[in-house]
């Protein structure tokens, strides 16, 4: 992993480690970033700048903000603690009004810096 991705995904671990939505930190260990526009050509993929499965984050571009690196690493650490429950969801609820996509937002806003 290239070392601008590992410093954005240890940036994006410290600020969710300041919440406690999950009993558990979120773990890094194991996962990885890459940058895959290819992915974001992909019908039904097209609308996003970052994607994460289970270990691994997905960027549009090099650039992505901090923002998005920690809404997606937060994506993650709701499937090491949820994962049914996320994969259900993710199948039973529009995009929109997901939860999980709810709480990854909230856990964006609360972490940002401010000043």
């Amino acid at each position: 992993m290239e070392p601008s991705l590992e410093a954005a995904l240890a940036h994006a671990k410290a600020r969710l480690e300041t919440l406690d939505y999950y009993p558990e930190p979120v773990r890094i260990r194991g996962v990885r970033i890459f940058v895959a526009p290819w992915f974001f050509r992909i019908p039904g993929f097209r609308r996003y700048h970052g994607y994460a499965f289970w270990r691994t984050i997905l960027l549009k571009r090099a650039d992505a903000s901090d923002d998005l690196v920690t809404h997606e690493l937060c994506h993650i650490w709701q499937g090491q603690q949820r994962r049914w429950h996320m994969t259900f969801k993710h199948l039973t609820t529009r995009y929109a009004a997901n939860p999980y996509e709810l709480e990854a937002r909230r856990a964006v806003a609360e972490t940002q810096a401010t000043g």
